[in-house]
């Protein structure tokens, strides 16, 4: 014998119906089955609507029962081309009559609230029972009442089970192909219909299961079976094949609407097993729920969540060792009926958590307040708080038990994404691990505890771009030539989240087109960065990762904030970590308490892992004596091109051309920008260094230092043209090269142009190359030489792009 029950979307129409009709025929024939029917969709809350409205003397509930009862004898028609509604003009009577007294006394009782909701399951198995007699196929109606006995909690009764085994034992004989009964509903011992309150079709189901010994049971619905998370949240979830009794009583308690708690108890103690099957999707994947299983299993079977919770914390240093605070704090909440979901205390005894649904917030301070009146007026405890606009997430697995490591990494890595953990719980069972975490963090914590804890998916990256310039282009370029292979070789999802210029910008959550970037870009909205970053926030999005591809002081100075909201940053903008001591400290101590990270690499020598390759040093124990460098692939370009039959300014200008320069090529002439690369090496090797301790010699002669604009910089160079002649005539006659040199060696960092003689590294350097020798106490002998371009926005881009991947292989 199978169990089967129809939840309300699979009898919500006279299509979904007719669904069910055809899995009836099919299955018919194997074994005797059981048919437990919900009310048709959106039906049992119109019953409590018309009688919530008759209770206030609302008429316009008489209209309301007309078109229930019109859209039942439609339904009815239309299933079995029968005219004759009878049987259900029949039981609307009634239930006007009933309604027509609620309404005349202004009173609804329990009892009677009861009647009226029955109807919606007593309507919709007389009808499919009648459609299924049409269809040829061998089926009995059977009133539930007669057989599941109650006590008399009306709303929410429970199953007297020695009266209710000694009933359907009785019927069992009787039962035909096919016995249809009504879920939801039963009566008392007096005979009066009672409901058996929220899943009650489900209980109902489970219930005949286990008494008239059920092979299985399944749940029919409109999804698939349970899914390792709300796939309304978390796009990646995926169904469950198998899961166990205790997995299945976890997740639907913290969220999975699919079953209802209490309705599996009586299949787990037949040890019946459950299948969950999506009525409109028969011969699709499903889940089966049985005792136990071991092949393969992996701990988190799934990840469940609940919205809208208030947590409430009691707390005072009279509360330690005095067991009736936590007797008296759940005796108040049990006898004002408001459920608790989640208790966790400190081992202190000084404060104790109770997390509970926000609807029943205010109830809660007001019995809680009233039971301790006396203690929190005399200070022994303390007023008690309650945060709202709360949400739970639980990880759910029956194998997480005796499993090290499962708690660190749920909680490291929603650390790493800036989510605060309000209140932790976990029973000795350690079948989950629940959390508190505000409500505006639950997608993000839901969809970055999949990617972790589900190896098989993607790890998603959100990129958030400001600069699209010559180097900002190459960049987005080189992601959209990339992500199918990262995704596909690597399971790195890189996403481009919204892109931003000096005007615009242009957001699309699930990832911006970029082959059409720079038209979405021009069709975008106005923008300042103020405005980027207030929308970037907004989004809450994991993993994310700002990218600042200018110049701009402005933008560098937000990296802090992003940085202390978990937000990685990936810049080629020297400004940040060039700025005082203090400033660059507080970055690199705000990455360290928020879990986030900032990357410069292309700060130095565009794509050359110099810095990555310093940090590489410093980390396995390595001290570094001396650098020397030619740092500046900008001014190797103009001293390798320059020999005097053109102007340097021309020089100047063809390097601009090629993107080898700044915007404004005097940052790159006058030093500065060398400058800000030795220092940047100096700290990253460990020391505390500032601007102004950097001696410099300038190659510009002095009034070309001065110019106020562009323009007239290069007129200036073309006015002191013979001193750039002389300079490379004078080194011409060692035959020696010009270089821009950067050292730091005893404490002393300096930078001046400098002629290299044919025995150093340096002479060779090609175009706009970089070199950086590092003198250690490993490398003593010879240094350690990091050699290439230095300088270009292909490479440029590459060094930004790869600090995005060492983000996403974190």
């Amino acid at each position: 014998m199978k169990v089967l029950k129809f939840g309300g979307t699979s009898v919500g129409n006279v299509e979904a119906i007719g669904k069910v009709a055809e899995i009836l025929r099919k299955e018919s024939g194997e074994e005797q089955l059981v048919v437990v029917l919900s009310a048709m969709s959106g039906v049992t809350n119109t019953l409590i609507s018309i009688s919530q409205k008759a209770a206030v003397r609302d008429a316009s509930y008489e209209s309301d029962l007309q078109a229930l009862e019109e859209k039942h004898c439609t339904a009815f028609k239309t299933l079995t081309g029968n005219s004759n509604c009878f049987e259900i003009s029949k039981l609307f009577v009634r239930l006007t009559e009933i309604c027509r007294g609620v309404y005349l006394l202004r009173e609804l009782t329990p009892r009677t609230s009861d009647y009226i909701q029955s109807c919606g399951e007593r309507l919709s198995s007389y009808i499919i029972s009648e459609n299924l007699k049409k269809e040829g196929l061998q089926v009995e109606l059977f009133d539930s009442r007669k057989y599941l006995i109650t006590d008399k909690k009306f709303g929410g009764a429970n199953v007297l089970w020695q009266s209710t085994k000694a009933a359907l034992q009785e019927l069992k004989p009787q039962l035909a192909p096919i016995s249809v009964f009504p879920g939801f509903i039963a009566s008392t011992s007096d005979n009066e219909t009672s409901t058996l309150g929220r899943g009650g079709s489900d209980y109902t189901a489970a219930v005949l299961a286990n008494v008239l010994g059920g092979s299985q049971l399944e749940i029919w619905t409109d999804v698939n079976g349970l899914m390792t998370a709300d796939p309304r949240l978390v796009p990646n979830a995926h169904l469950l094949e198998h899961v166990s009794y205790e997995e299945a009583l976890e997740l639907s308690h913290f969220g999975a609407k699919v079953l209802y708690p209490p309705s599996i108890q009586p299949a787990l103690d037949a040890e019946i097993p459950i299948w969950v099957k999506n009525t409109f999707d028969a011969h699709g994947p499903s889940t089966l729920v049985t005792k136990e299983w071991d092949d393969d299993k992996q701990a988190i079977c799934g990840i469940s969540s609940i919205q809208d919770i208030a947590l409430l914390n009691l707390s005072g240093a009279s509360m330690v060792g005095i067991p009736s605070f936590s007797f008296r704090l759940f005796k108040a909440l049990s006898e004002a009926k408001i459920n608790v979901i989640m208790i966790t205390q400190a081992s202190s005894e000084h404060s104790i958590c109770v997390g509970i649904s926000k609807s029943d917030a205010h109830a809660a301070l007001e019995v809680i307040s009233e039971e301790f009146e006396t203690e929190i007026s005399l200070h022994k405890i303390d007023k008690l708080i309650v945060e709202e606009d709360l949400s739970v997430v639980a990880l759910v697995g029956s194998h997480m038990k005796n499993q090290v490591g499962i708690s660190g990494k749920m909680f490291n890595t929603l650390g790493r994404n800036g989510i605060s953990v309000k209140a932790i719980a976990q029973g000795s069972s350690e079948r989950n691990i629940t959390a508190i975490i505000a409500k505006p963090d639950l997608k993000k914590a839901l969809n970055t505890l999949h990617e972790s804890f589900f190896l098989s998916e993607s790890k998603k990256i959100n990129l958030f771009v400001v600069g699209v310039g010559n180097v900002g282009k190459a960049f987005l370029s080189q992601v959209q030539r990339q992500q199918t292979m990262l995704a596909k070789e690597f399971r790195v999802d890189i996403q481009v989240v919204a892109l931003a210029n000096s005007r615009k910008s242009h957001f699309h959550e699930d990832g911006v087109d970029l082959v059409q970037w720079e038209q979405l870009l021009d069709k975008g909205n106005d923008s300042t960065i103020e405005t980027f970053i207030a929308q970037m926030i907004e989004l809450n999005l994991r993993n994310s990762v700002f990218i600042d591809i200018t110049a701009s002081k402005t933008i560098a100075e937000v990296y802090q904030e992003l940085l202390e909201m978990s937000i990685s940053v990936v810049t080629p903008n020297k400004i940040a970590a060039t700025r005082e001591m203090s400033k660059y400290l507080s970055l690199k101590y705000a990455t360290k308490k928020y879990g986030s990270q900032f990357l410069f690499e292309t700060n130095v020598a565009a794509g050359l892992p110099v810095i990555s390759t310093m940090n590489d040093l410093f980390k396995s124990g390595d001290r570094i004596h001396a650098i020397q460098a030619v740092l500046s692939g900008t001014l190797n370009y103009l001293f390798n091109n320059y020999d005097g039959t053109k102007p340097f300014s021309s020089i100047v200008k063809d390097a601009k051309k090629l993107g080898l320069t700044e915007p404004d090529p005097r940052l790159d002439l006058s030093g500065e920008d060398v400058m800000r690369k030795l220092l940047i090496l100096i700290r990253e090797s460990g020391r505390k260094w500032e601007m102004d301790q950097i001696e410099q010699v300038s190659f510009l002669p002095e009034a070309c230092e001065q110019a106020k604009d562009l323009e007239e910089f290069y007129a200036l160079l073309d006015e002191n043209e013979d001193h750039f002649k002389a300079i490379y005539n004078d080194a011409k006659a060692e035959d020696a090269q010009l270089r821009v040199v950067a050292t730091f060696k005893d404490g002393i960092a300096k930078l001046g142009l400098e002629k290299v003689q044919k025995s150093h590294p340096f002479y060779f350097l090609e175009g706009k190359d970089n070199i950086v020798l590092f003198h250690t106490d490993r490398y003593q002998e010879q240094p350690l030489v990091v050699k290439g371009a230095g300088a270009g926005a292909e490479v440029t881009a590459s060094g930004i792009f790869a600090d995005v991947l060492r983000i996403a292989n974190q």
